[in-house]
């Protein structure tokens, strides 16, 4: 029976939280970090946070370990550098969240990602942080169902508040 050192179980046992932790994504998206400062780091942390993403700084051997036989298996090729991963279940909200923040500064990179089991580039995922995120589909899908409601209950209610004036009319001039 094997015997493993205390450093490698610590190791599996983070190469399983990861992959637990990023399993249940739809969207992964890869970065680089190159020499942001704390306030920095913070502000990306708490953007991420706020927009539900969730955001993974790990080593790219342990990341490789996570991700082998799974449906994010193609990110491998992009694991190169200080590597930040951003993961979210809207398929939208990670990529907007990396390529928003890459934007404030040039020492953060979107480098690519895996929607799916599609490989994105950094262009494509570019263009993935220009359509509407899940919840603002929902919200215009919401009011495009409201609306067309509050038309139908105000043209069923203009023929009976006529009705209730006509009568009204009518029974002033009988008075």
């Amino acid at each position: 029976m094997a015997t493993h050192s205390p450093n490698r179980l610590a190791k599996e046992k983070l190469v399983l939280a990861l992959g637990s932790e990023i399993g249940s994504a739809e969207l992964i998206v890869v970065t680089q970090q190159l020499g942001l400062n704390a306030e920095q780091t913070r502000t990306l942390r708490v953007e991420m946070r706020k927009n539900g993403v969730g955001l993974k700084v790990a080593k790219n051997k342990l990341i490789r370990h996570a991700i082998k036989d799974s449906k994010f298996a193609g990110l491998d090729s992009y694991l190169r550098g200080p590597t930040v991963l951003a993961y979210s279940k809207d398929p939208i909200a990670a990529a907007k969240t990396s390529v928003e923040f890459a934007k404030k500064t040039d020492k953060f990179k979107v480098v690519g990602a895996v929607m799916g089991d599609q490989i994105l580039g950094e262009a494509q995922v570019k263009a993935l942080a220009t359509l509407p995120s899940l919840d603002q589909l929902r919200a215009k899908l919401i009011g495009l169902l409201q609306a067309p409601a509050t038309k139908i209950a105000g043209v069923l209610q203009a023929p009976a508040g006529q009705l209730a004036r006509v009568l009204s009319a009518r029974s002033r001039q009988e008075a």
